[in-house]
């Protein structure tokens, strides 16, 4: 047995293998687990956004009923003309918002609008016997529902895709993800607003 090795059978290219095998497997499991993260939050930001489009559309959805109500109440409101000047205001800063934080911003001013406007429409009478009126006014009401919804939504997805983004291991990767902000009612929503009248 002349020329055997004394370190066995594959001599001492089996440690370096096994070495290079070991480091191989340790970048491919970092690789593997880079991807994922990342790959999760994509896909927890498309699901922030998207939840943002259904706000979007329930927002639309309120915006497109407004006109039809104010026309319908226009013509026994005629003392009400800053109500409806509050209106096409809060739509021209709606179509004209560019970022999140503008939409919300001209959605919270028509929020405010529309309490003033339901609370003087209690004091036309006339107004409240209108068929029309009364099916608006019911839609309207179906739609804030739906707006309440799919803000609650939205704050859920935004709550899951932070608290993904923050922790640990994903915080080494999500420097490039942008953040997200909570949906919350502007100051003073919990209370009644005040209308005087003329």
């Amino acid at each position: 047995m002349a020329g055997k090795n004394s370190n066995g059978m594959f001599g001492g290219i089996s440690k370096t293998w096994l070495a290079v095998g070991g480091v191989a497997l340790i970048v491919i499991i970092g690789v593997l687990w880079w991807m994922g993260t990342y790959n999760a939050l994509v896909a927890k930001d498309e699901g922030v956004a998207g939840q943002w489009g259904n706000v979007q559309a329930s927002y639309q959805r309120r915006f497109d009923l407004i006109p039809n109500l104010v026309n319908t109440a226009k013509g026994i409101m005629n003392a009400e003309v800053a109500l409806f000047e509050e209106f096409a205001k809060a739509r021209q800063a709606y179509a004209a918002a560019g970022s999140v934080n503008d939409q919300v911003k001209a959605t919270n001013q028509l929020e405010s609008t529309i309490s003033k406007f339901l609370f003087v429409s209690e004091n036309y009478p006339e107004l409240k016997s209108q068929e029309n009126f009364l099916e608006l006014q019911a839609e309207l009401a179906g739609t804030e529902n739906r707006i309440s919804v799919e803000r609650m939504r939205f704050n859920d997805a935004v709550r899951d895709y932070n608290a993904f983004k923050r922790s640990f291991p994903a915080n080494f990767i999500a420097g490039g993800f942008p953040d997200y902000e909570y949906f919350e009612s502007k100051a003073g929503a919990d209370s009644a607003p005040t209308v005087t009248f003329p």
